[in-house]
């Protein structure tokens, strides 16, 4: 793995929402706003098959209900692959909802949320992918919160063929984002802003910066996978609220075919 350190002007390109995305100090900090107007964006300039991906971002602080942050990866068109962190905003003194989700093929409806055991809207905090042939790993912090295995043998669809790029975005989700939407965007409030930092990513590939190792989660020996499997338990049963493998109203049918398998390393 050759890991890079990005540099926002050279590495990503704001791709919406006017002067509502700005890169800062030398490209080393970016920006985006929300207003009643727009939204903006921005995305990177590489696609990547596989890699670790890390953002340090620092979230809308105070009253951010009906506000989405996103930081996902994703390919293009209907049948597109998606690794998505989604940051609901909430009321004063109420936490944010952080979503996961895994599309593979253009089929998503594969969602685990969480409340997290900080604030993230005081200092920034570390979010990472790390997409291999064998699973998909959300970090926070470099603490495992989901893991989502490649169970092609067992007829589920796992994103392994289509490059990614990354993408970050805000937007007005009231609709849906806060308590179902029952809770609105108190527009008296913006311009809400996004901060982010430390763009890292690591592929099979060149890059800018000097090559070192990094061994992902899941390939360090059995004492890294032990430590690991602990910290995923103890996220999983004291921070997750939301998981799409126990909702049987959604999901009358039956769930699916990976809810049979442990979601764990």
């Amino acid at each position: 793995m050759v890991v890079s350190q990005a540099n926002f002007y050279q590495d990503v390109t704001i791709t919406w929402g006017d002067e509502r995305g700005k890169i800062l100090n030398g490209g080393n900090l970016l920006t985006l706003s929300l207003d009643k107007a727009s939204g903006s964006g921005f995305q990177s300039n590489n696609q990547f098959l596989f890699g670790r991906f890390d953002m340090q971002i620092k979230l809308v602080p105070g009253n951010s209900a009906g506000t989405v942050t996103t930081y996902y990866l994703s390919s293009q068109g209907s049948a597109h692959d998606e690794v998505d962190f989604e940051f609901l905003g909430n009321l004063s003194g109420s936490p944010y909802t952080l979503q996961t989700n895994v599309y593979s093929q253009g089929k998503g409806n594969r969602e685990q949320q969480f409340h997290l055991w900080f604030d993230p809207t005081q200092n920034f905090h570390t979010y990472s992918a790390v997409w291999t042939r064998q699973r998909i790993l959300f970090l926070v912090d470099n603490i495992p919160i989901r893991v989502f295995n490649n169970l092609e043998r067992m007829g589920v669809p796992y994103p392994n063929r289509q490059p990614m790029r990354v993408y970050s975005t805000i937007w007005d989700g009231d609709s849906w984002a806060t308590r179902g939407g029952s809770v609105k965007v108190d527009w008296t409030q913006a311009p809400f802003t996004a901060s982010y930092q430390n763009f890292a990513f690591s592929s099979r590939g060149g890059g800018r910066g000097p090559p070192r190792t990094r061994r992902p989660i899941g390939q360090r020996g059995r004492t890294a996978d032990a430590i690991s499997q602990r910290q995923l338990r103890w996220v999983q049963q004291n921070f997750m609220i939301y998981n799409y493998c126990t909702d049987k109203k959604r999901f009358p049918g039956g769930f699916a075919p990976e809810c049979r398998f442990p979601g764990f390393l």
